[in-house]
């Protein structure tokens, strides 16, 4: 039986990471970004640049979760076709929209009994997710069914390493992620924090580098340590609006690694509503998360 793989817009996908495999539907999230609200995503009205530069210009970010109707509105389709659904969702460690999901997917599979709905906490964010959205894409055309490849995931999750640094404090202060005191200091020290998700799918501050150029040499000594190559060669650097330093940093890696295979994608609004503009991840299968 045929079957159609969702993800939200949270994934943070660049074109390059889904060529030449199976479609994957992306669900739009919103928003407010200066009180002003927002689509990100499919049919959205705010790019990534558009985002940034608002963030540049002072404005604050915040996200909601998805509403009930956007994703009945997704996934009703595919199974009036005939269709089962297999949903690649955004961490519940930063997000209550899974409840939403599941709770929507409970009304569809009385209405379509003969239809299967899966959703699956994939305990990742932003390129995170879309990390492992990909990988699940390459199953997927090998030929891996609904049941097995819902299974995988769940058992492969915690193998995405997530790590990061931002440039400033002000976004995480702004959305509770530290406290106004700490950012205080972080900013008079010149700390660039190094965070990564954890085993529950949550924010936190792993390192206090100060300067840009040691939390940068802290990501590559995180990657050194926990990159498992025989799990898989991707590695992904994602960036927040600076995308020269995150080409830099993908080169970096690449001349390292020459055996890795490489993208470079757009942090967006969804996590950079707490990042901030400047921030730079490196995901990867690894030990270390």
């Amino acid at each position: 039986m045929s079957y159609q793989l969702f993800t939200d817009a949270t994934s943070d996908l660049c074109p390059a990471m889904t060529e030449g495999l199976p479609c994957v539907q992306v669900i739009p999230m919103e928003g407010e970004l200066g009180g002003e609200p927002f689509t990100f995503g499919p049919g959205g009205n705010l790019t990534v640049e558009g985002f940034y530069a608002g963030q540049r210009e002072g404005k604050f970010a915040s996200t909601s979760q998805i509403n009930p109707a956007v994703y009945r509105d997704a996934f009703e389709p595919c199974l009036k076709k005939g269709e089962d659904v297999l949903y690649l969702c955004f961490s519940s460690g930063l997000s209550g929209t899974i409840q939403t999901a599941n709770l929507c997917m409970a009304e569809l599979r009385e209405e379509y009994p003969d239809r299967k709905l899966i959703c699956v906490d994939t305990l990742c964010a932003s390129a995170g997710e879309g990390f492992l959205v990909r990988e699940a894409l390459l199953r997927k055309a090998e030929g891996m069914d609904l049941e097995t490849l819902a299974a995988w995931v769940e058992e492969n999750r915690l193998r995405v390493c997530h790590w990061f640094t931002v440039d400033n404090f002000e976004h995480l202060r702004h959305g509770g992620r530290v406290s106004g005191v700490a950012a205080a200091a972080g900013t008079l020290l010149q700390i660039k924090p190094l965070l990564h998700v954890d085993g529950e799918g949550r924010l936190q501050v792993a390192e206090k580098p100060r300067g840009r150029r040691r939390a940068v040499e802290a990501q590559l000594t995180r990657l050194e340590e926990g990159w498992k190559p025989e799990w898989g060669r991707m590695i992904v650097v994602g960036h927040g609006g600076v995308p020269e330093a995150g080409e830099q940093l993908r080169q970096e890696i690449a001349r390292r690694y020459p055996e890795a295979e490489t993208f470079l994608t757009d942090i967006g609004p969804i996590i950079g509503a707490h990042t901030g503009p400047g921030m730079l991840a490196i995901l990867y299968w690894g030990t270390n998360r």
